[in-house]
């Protein structure tokens, strides 16, 4: 009991009636803007995590957390 063509094909034409050509023509190029700057913004984390850390004696330098930096200063 799938959708059959023809009842696509109504929904379709029901959807541009109500909208209108120009409407979801304009809906659909920001939809691809969207896409486009997700993607852009994938490729951006990509290259910020494949990125090298610097290392220190060989070992792979941790990144410390605020919190912890402050105790240690609070104590000193």
């Amino acid at each position: 009991m799938g959708l059959s063509f023809w009842q696509i094909a109504i929904v379709v034409l029901l959807v541009v009636l109500l909208f209108g050509r120009g409407k979801l023509s304009a809906l659909m190029g920001d939809m691809a803007k969207g896409i486009k700057s997700f993607k852009a913004g994938m490729a951006e984390d990509e290259q910020v995590t494949s990125a090298p850390r610097d290392s220190v004696d060989g070992e792979d330098a941790k990144p410390v957390e605020a919190s912890v930096a402050k105790d240690e200063t609070a104590k000193s």
